[in-house]
C-alpha cells in the first residue's frame, strides 16, 4: 500500500499543473461554502441566544409613526392584566460617539433592584454601590476598548440634549454571556440615564412584560393594544421571525456564489467523468502490461482522488474556520451585519455546524472520487495492447 501511495503521489506530480488547478478550484469552492455556512451558524447562535434573554412582550408608544417616550405609570395597569407576572418600564437608548463612529447602548437600571434580564440584574447587584454613588457607569468590553483607544480610560464626557457636558466615571467592566448582546452596553443608574437622554421622571423608553404562560402571549398582547391603542406591542416570536427573515434575505445574497461554485465543481466532475486523457490511458495500459492488477490500478487512482478531494476539503474547512473565528470574518461578516455604526467590533462565538460541513463533504468528495474511479475502471478492464494503441 505504501508503494502504491508513493506511485500515486508521483503520478500527481507528473501532471502537477492540471492537478494543482483542480485542487485550487476544489478548495476555493469548499472554502466559500464552509465560510458562508459557518458564519451564518455562528451569528444565528449569537442572535438567538440574545433573543432568549429578551422579555416576552415589549410595549412601545407610537406617535406619527415614530416611537416616543411612554408614561411609566402604564406599567402598573398592564401588570393587572391576568397572566402578566411583571411589567417594568425601561429607560434606554443609543448614544453616538462621533470620534469613534459607533453607537453605545445606554441602559438605566435600579441599583440592587429587579430587572427584566438576568445579566443586567447581576450588574445591578455587583456594581450597585458604585452606581448609587452617582455619575458612574459600568461598560461592556467593546465600549471599554473603544473609549481606551480614544484616551478615556477612567471617565467619559457625555453631551446632553441641551449641549452641556456630563462627566461619568467608569466604575467597572462586565462581560455577560453573549458579546453581541452586551459588547456595546453602558449601564448607568436609571436617573442618570434619564438625565443623559433629557427625559422626565415619569417617562420611559418602553415597557417590558413578563408572562407566566407562553400560550397566553398573543391574548395579552391583544389586550394591551385594546387598553392603549397608541402602542406597538412586540412579542418575542415577532423578533424571532424578524431575525430569521434577515438571515434568509442575507443568505440569498450568497445564492449566486453558491450556484457559481457548484457549476464550477460539476465542470470539473464532467471533465473527469467524460474519460481519461490519452496520457492517463497509456499509463494504465503500460501498468497492465507490466502485470498490474485492476485492483492495484484502482487503488492508485483512489489515492490520487483522495489526495486532491480530501486534501482540498480539509484545507478549505481549516481555512474557513480560521477565517471566521481567527480573523473574525472580515468583509463576509459585514455582508450579514451591515456596514452601520450600530455596534463596536465583537468576536463571533466558536460554534460549528457539523451537519452542514458533513453535507458539503458528502456532496463533493465522494462525487469527485467516483468521477475519477469510473473512467479508470473502464480503461483498466480493457486489454493492455488495446489501451496502449
Amino acid at each position: 500500500m505504501k508503494n502504491l501511495f508513493a506511485f500515486a503521489l508521483s503520478s500527481l506530480t507528473r501532471r502537477g499543473g492540471k492537478n494543482f488547478f483542480i485542487f485550487t478550484i476544489f478548495a476555493l469552492m469548499i472554502f466559500i461554502l464552509a465560510g458562508i455556512f459557518t458564519i451564518t451558524h455562528a451569528l444565528k447562535a449569537e442572535m438567538f441566544a440574545t433573543l432568549e434573554a429578551l422579555p416576552e412582550i415589549t410595549v412601545q408608544r407610537i406617535v406619527a409613526g415614530r416611537q416616543t417616550d411612554i408614561d411609566a405609570e402604564r406599567a402598573e395597569r398592564i401588570a393587572e392584566i391576568p397572566g402578566v407576572t411583571d411589567a417594568m418600564p425601561r429607560v434606554w437608548g443609543y448614544y453616538y460617539f462621533a470620534k469613534a463612529g459607533v453607537n453605545f447602548s445606554i441602559v438605566g437600571v435600579e441599583a440592587f433592584g429587579t430587572s427584566y434580564k438576568s445579566s443586567l440584574e447581576s450588574v445591578a447587584d455587583l456594581f450597585g454601590e458604585k452606581l448609587m454613588e452617582g455619575d458612574t457607569m459600568v461598560v461592556g468590553p467593546g465600549v471599554a476598548e473603544t473609549l481606551a483607544r480614544n484616551f478615556f480610560k477612567d471617565y467619559f464626557y457625555f453631551v446632553k440634549p441641551d449641549g452641556s457636558l456630563k462627566k461619568v466615571t467608569i466604575a467597572g467592566i462586565f462581560k455577560p454571556e453573549t458579546t453581541l448582546e452586551s459588547n456595546d452596553i453602558v449601564v448607568v443608574e436609571q436617573g442618570l440615564a434619564r438625565e443623559l437622554f433629557g427625559m422626565s421622571e415619569e417617562a420611559a423608553t418602553d415597557i417590558v412584560v413578563k408572562v407566566a404562560n407562553d400560550e397566553e402571549i398573543p391574548t395579552i398582547a391583544r389586550k394591551i393594544r385594546e387598553i392603549y391603542p397608541d402602542t406597538r406591542v412586540v412579542t418575542k416570536e415577532d423578533l424571532r421571525i424578524s431575525y430569521q427573515n434577515v438571515f434568509d434575505y442575507k443568505s440569498g445574497i450568497f445564492l449566486a456564489l453558491f450556484i457559481i461554485a457548484i457549476f464550477t465543481f460539476f465542470i470539473i466532475i464532467y471533465d473527469k467523468a467524460s474519460g481519461l486523457s490519452s496520457e492517463e490511458k497509456r499509463e494504465i495500459g503500460i501498468l497492465k502490461a507490466l502485470g498490474w492488477k485492476i485492483g492495484d490500478i484502482l487503488k492508485v487512482k483512489l489515492f490520487e482522488a483522495l489526495v486532491i478531494s480530501l486534501g482540498a476539503y480539509l484545507l478549505a474547512v481549516t481555512l474557513a474556520v480560521g477565517y471566521v473565528f481567527g480573523l473574525n470574518a472580515p468583509l463576509m461578516r459585514d455582508l450579514f451585519m451591515g456596514y452601520s455604526v450600530l455596534k463596536p467590533p465583537f468576536e463571533l462565538p466558536f460554534t460549528l455546524d457539523v451537519g452542514t460541513l458533513a453535507l458539503i463533504f458528502f456532496t463533493t468528495v465522494p462525487v469527485y472520487i467516483a468521477a475519477t474511479l469510473i473512467p479508470s475502471w473502464k480503461a483498466a478492464t480493457l486489454e493492455a495492447d488495446e489501451v496502449i494503441r
